[in-house]
């Protein structure tokens, strides 16, 4: 995303944009808590149990034993109930659809949050046409990830007993953009200072944010083959560090995506490899900064990573309860705004 260029404007022109910042911050905070519901849905098993795509008419849950009916009525003629919950109850199901329920009614907050501050910073002439471009990518991605929700669920409608992972990695990977673009476009609004950056060092910082995003769409594959459920033991995989059955699927760059021990294991590799990178990426800021000004991102990053390799583990070895593996997932979505914050404010000079 470019840069966003103020110079031009009156002198208050960053505390004039100082509540669209803020603003920008909260949509962001609200994106994690999508995610994080969106996860909690996941691990419920509750992402199918709406099997109709109502935008307008959705947002008001069943009311009445009728509506109940119809709703569980609908969730009866999917795979998913006929083949694993056949025999559920009604308040069974009333479980698992408040979870989707409240996910996508999350979604719907989250566009009205974005709508109405927008209007009235525009009526207030807090926006100019320099922040069109930023603004409009934002809600571009706003609403092509509620597209991206429904291509997802629509995928465990009719063939398939859950959502097809590669699905669920679009979606994910949707939302960590979208959530990178809010962090980039709130920073670059606030008044830039005089930092110095060695020559090359912005490109290992995104080469690492590259490695991140690549983990969590790694990790979209763990959760939508529930691979996190098999081989529940650190350092090893059935007593070995290369597990057997790698390459059981033909064509073998099939085991990338659809084979559980593979997928697991390719998760975990890479989280060895990235917290290698940010140690050495650590250490070269302390020597060559001292961690001074900007460059305390890196201490947030190197935090974050820690604690993200830990909930890993956890999650891990005492297969997923809900509670550690919600907060591996939002740890990882923070780390990227956190990379992203310190990309944009070494860029962010004057």
């Amino acid at each position: 995303m470019s840069s966003i260029d103020l110079t031009s404007s009156a002198p208050n022109a960053y505390a004039k944009l100082r509540p669209v910042r803020i603003w920008l911050y909260v949509m962001a905070l609200l994106v994690l808590l999508m995610v994080v519901v969106g996860g909690a849905t996941r691990l419920t098993d509750s992402g199918l149990s709406i099997t109709q795509w109502k935008p307008i008419s959705g947002t008001i849950p069943p009311l009445n034993i009728q509506d109940w009916t119809a709703e569980f009525e609908a969730y009866k003629q999917i795979p998913e109930y006929q083949q694993i919950n056949k025999g559920m109850s009604l308040e069974e199901f009333k479980g698992i659809f408040w979870w989707e329920w409240g996910h996508r009614f999350l979604g719907r907050i989250i566009g009205l949050a974005f709508l109405f501050p927008f209007l009235v910073f525009l009526f207030q002439k807090r926006l100019n046409w320099k922040l069109a471009p930023a603004l409009a990518t934002l809600f571009f991605l706003g609403g092509f990830q509620g597209f991206l929700g429904w291509w997802m669920v629509s995928s465990g409608l009719s063939n398939r007993v859950d959502v097809s992972q590669y699905r669920l990695a679009a979606h994910l990977g949707a939302a960590c953009i979208l959530l990178m673009a809010l962090i980039w476009v709130a920073r670059r609004l606030r008044e830039p200072t005089v930092i110095w950056v060695q020559k090359g060092w912005p490109l290992l910082v995104s080469g690492l944010g590259i490695l991140v995003f690549v983990q969590i769409i790694a990790g979209a594959f763990v959760a939508g083959l529930d691979a996190g459920f098999s081989h529940n033991t650190w350092p090893l995989m059935d007593g070995k560090f290369v597990p057997d059955g790698m390459l059981m699927l033909v064509p073998s760059w099939l085991n990338l995506f659809e084979n559980i021990i593979t997928v697991q294991f390719s998760h975990r590799m890479l989280a060895y490899f990235i917290f290698a990178v940010v140690v050495g990426l650590t250490w070269h800021g302390w020597v060559k900064t001292q961690f001074d000004g900007v460059h305390g991102w890196m201490i947030s990053i190197a935090v974050l990573t820690v604690l993200q390799v830990v909930l890993g583990i956890l999650t891990l070895i005492y297969v997923v309860p809900i509670h550690l593996a919600l907060a591996h997932q939002a740890t990882a979505f923070i780390l990227m705004a956190t990379i992203m914050a310190y990309l944009a404010d070494m860029s962010h000079q004057n």
